[in-house]
């Protein structure tokens, strides 16, 4: 049931998939299926310990590998695979550092800003990012009726996910930082959606 002032109660968990070899390089990783490394298995091992007393009404994953993974080692097995919450397509850049794209172009760039060309793939811009994103939203909304929901996706798109879930210009994301292995959760004060908490790290809580 929803609150007097017509919120529902639930909150959006954001969860980027752990470590892979590119994002430790800093080369773009949108349609690359690339699987998790050691360290990423270990983070998301670890934030098991933290959601083990925690029930999700709805968990929706990436496609992508190291996703998936993501969520099976943090105890969420049960979930659905969602297309809609994959990385952003970085079409020619795909591979490659923003130091390498900044290069090629003759000025620093950056993806939010300049967006991508179409290479292999086609590439996305912000908007097509964030239409993807408000169809995820609108997806998971009646269950937050119901109690939380967990997302299991990128950096990018979930940084772009968080500026359109707030009502703001999708590029307000090149103001959020969401390192790999990050936990992140969206809420709202009475009527006004919110920020609860970004980029949290919850293993690291567990560290002596």
């Amino acid at each position: 049931m929803a609150s007097p002032d017509g919120i529902y109660p639930g909150n959006i968990y954001l969860f980027r998939h752990g470590e892979t070899e590119w994002s430790l390089s800093g080369q773009h990783t949108g349609t690359t299926d690339l699987p998790l490394l050691p360290e990423g298995e270990a983070a998301a091992r670890e934030l098991a310990d933290v959601l083990r007393k925690h029930r999700f009404q709805r968990v929706l994953v990436s496609p992508l590998q190291r996703a998936r993974r993501t969520a099976e080692l943090a105890g969420l097995g049960d979930f659905e695979v969602e297309p809609l919450l994959r990385e952003w397509d970085y079409g020619a850049y795909e591979g490659i550092t923003t130091k390498q794209i900044s290069a090629e172009i003759g000025h620093p760039w950056e993806v939010f800003v300049d967006g991508v060309k179409p290479g292999v793939t086609p590439g996305e811009t912000v908007e097509e990012v964030s239409a993807r994103a408000q169809q995820v939203i609108d997806k998971v909304w009646p269950d937050l009726e119901h109690g939380d929901v967990a997302l299991f996706g990128h950096g990018h798109a979930l940084r772009v996910l968080t500026a359109t879930y707030l009502g703001l210009d999708p590029r307000f994301g090149q103001n959020l930082v969401l390192d790999a292995g990050s936990m992140s959760v969206l809420t709202h004060h009475r009527s006004t959606r919110c920020i609860g908490m970004f980029n949290l790290s919850p293993w690291r809580l567990l560290s002596d």
